[in-house]
């Protein structure tokens, strides 16, 4: 399980976007995210039948180091645990306030 999925909040904690927040937009394998207006880099695309083409803005992936999840419930940047449940379900939990992330 995955410490960070998607749709969660988080903050940039270094780099030259340090202190952004944002949605995670995607996971990919290599330890990588994709954050919403973060790491944004214009891009010269070409033409096509379905698409004009121009100088676009996209998002570009940053590791997962590079970012703290922020919890929901104390609304603070946070490390992330796991705990059991007692049915036996790993869920996530915050360091700081001990809640579940779900």
């Amino acid at each position: 399980m995955k410490k960070i999925k998607k749709k969660d909040i988080v903050v940039v904690i270094s780099g030259k976007d340090k202190g952004k927040k944002g949605e995670v937009l995607k996971v990919l394998k290599d330890d990588k995210i994709i954050v919403s207006k973060v790491n944004v880099v214009k891009k010269h695309m070409r033409p096509t039948q379905t698409q004009p083409g121009g100088i676009k803005e996209i998002e570009k992936p940053i590791p997962i180091c590079k970012v703290k999840l922020i919890c929901p419930k104390c609304n603070q940047p946070t490390k992330v645990g796991f705990t059991f449940l007692p049915n036996g379900q790993k869920v996530r939990m915050c360091k700081k306030c001990k809640e579940m992330i779900l």
